[in-house]
């Protein structure tokens, strides 16, 4: 029986961002299925949806990655978390992992980086029985 492809919620309020990691995540066998461009959203969605990952912009309108981290923790301690940021000062990647982060992805990333992290949380998951 094939494993099931992880499931990913991509959150960043770069519309270019999300294009490329959608594109770079679909390309291997990850299952997108939802985007969102702030942490309200996100939360939302991650709550809605139950994936086992989401990719996290740090800085964003409405609610930030940090307050959005903590919050879809709080109510799915089950998914990983995947921080996204351009700007991975000590103070924030410490908060992050703190609050749950399973890992950090640095802007600007490229596909091998991003999918490193990715396979290294995807193989930790508990995999559901379909």
């Amino acid at each position: 029986m094939p494993k099931k492809r992880a499931t990913v919620i991509i959150v960043d309020d770069n519309d270019i961002m999300r294009t490329m990691l959608r594109s770079i995540l679909r390309s291997h066998s990850y299952d997108v299925v939802g985007e969102a461009r702030n942490g309200v959203v996100a939360v939302d969605l991650a709550t809605r949806l139950k994936p086992d990952i989401v990719c996290l912009d740090v800085v964003m309108p409405e609610k930030n990655g940090l307050e959005a981290l903590g919050e879809i923790k709080a109510a799915r301690p089950e998914t990983s978390i995947v921080m996204i940021t351009g700007n991975a000062d000590p103070d924030t990647v410490q908060e992050a992992i703190i609050n749950g982060a399973a890992g950090f992805i640095v802007k600007p990333f490229n596909a091998a980086r991003v999918l490193d992290t990715l396979d290294g949380i995807s193989a930790k998951l508990p995999r559901k029985p379909r």
